[in-house]
């Protein structure tokens, strides 16, 4: 039974830092290691640098650490006291020169790629800007130069610089797309945003994360960045700037008006808005950006979101449809107006 304990104690610092290890594998849209933009291939290779020479470096430690206790070990028998050295000029600058030469190696693409990521392109009229705010626990997305915005899915053309300007309504945040590049802070009070550019070569949706504690619900701020061609874009922004669909029932749609739209917007009017905008949410992947509409109807999403947000999300602002004082009918009417509000781009 005691071997057994003891064997057990070696093999639990060995299953821990497995774990730790593992816990960094998961869904593949999630992974610094498949870099799906320049941005991100860029940052993807300066790892690669980095962990390349610091392996080389490693290797060729233990090798001579290795030969140094073999072929100076003591035999058997042998008492005398080994030769004592001291200074070997040799050495001296060959373990002074090597070091200079890989942070040479190490520093100067570091220090380019830095600099060159950090671009700033507000002033191109090439790039699309972008304006970013963090909230708990969602993500708003301004066009200034569309008069749009909108929430939770992030929509760009492909082949076009997108310049960020971030910051936070609450607390700090971090924007992240980890396939595209980032990540980088959003800062609440300090009068300041940050910015970033990314860019994104080819079509897809791409999941962004919060990676800064931000409280309870932190792990479940999520976002979609959806890239699309430039005549898919310039469709979605005229579906954004088109008149508002409201329900063709009067009853939901009086509902609607002096429930949701006191903070939510729908059509034209969204600019304005002080939470996510409504617009076309039927088409997008998620609700409240972790339901995802594969696994339920949209419709039904919508009705577990608005029933009890604070099951889905605890700590977040908005009110659940008790604190809304919203009938069972008119949950469902709203739950079904909202889930066929589609846009067609």
């Amino acid at each position: 039974m005691m071997n057994r304990w003891r064997v057990m104690k070696r093999l639990l610092p060995l299953a821990a830092g497995m774990i730790l290890l593992l816990s960094a594998c998961g869904r593949e849209d999630l992974s610094t290691l498949n870099p799906q933009g320049p941005v991100a291939q860029k940052q993807f290779d300066l790892m690669t640098l980095s962990i390349s020479i610091m392996a080389l470096v490693v290797v060729v430690v233990f090798a001579i650490c290795i030969y140094v206790l073999i072929r100076f070990r003591r035999r058997k028998g042998d008492k005398t006291v080994p030769k004592q050295v001291e200074g070997n000029h040799t050495l001296e600058i060959i373990w002074t020169v090597v070091p200079i030469i890989l942070l040479l190696i190490l520093g100067v693409p570091t220090i380019n790629t830095v600099f060159g990521l950090s671009k700033d392109y507000s002033k191109d009229p090439k790039a699309l800007q972008v304006t970013v705010t963090s909230h708990q626990y969602w993500w708003e997305f301004e066009y200034p130069e569309y008069g749009i915005k909108t929430g939770q899915e992030l929509v760009v053309p492909t082949g076009k610089k997108i310049q960020f300007k971030l910051a936070s309504a609450d607390v700090t945040h971090a924007f992240w797309i980890p396939s595209i590049g980032g990540k980088i802070d959003t800062n609440a009070g300090t009068g300041t945003t940050n910015k970033l550019y990314l860019e994104f070569p080819k079509e897809g949706v791409f999941r962004g994360k919060c990676a800064e504690l931000c409280g309870p619900s932190h792990s479940l701020m999520d976002f979609k960045a959806k890239a699309v061609s430039q005549a898919s874009f310039d469709r979605w922004v005229a579906a954004m700037k088109a008149p508002a669909v409201m329900p063709e029932d009067s009853k939901i749609k009086e509902a609607f008006e002096n429930k949701c739209l006191t903070c939510h917007a729908v059509g034209e009017n969204n600019a304005g808005s002080s939470a996510p905008n409504l617009t076309g949410i039927g088409s997008r992947q998620t609700i409240a950006g972790i339901l995802y509409n594969d696994e339920k109807s949209t419709e039904e999403n919508i009705k577990e979101w608005v029933t009890d947000t604070q099951k889905v999300k605890p700590g977040n602002m908005m009110p659940s449809a008790k604190d809304l004082d919203l009938t069972q009918e008119e949950l469902d009417g709203i739950a079904k107006y909202l889930a066929d509000y589609k846009l067609d781009y």
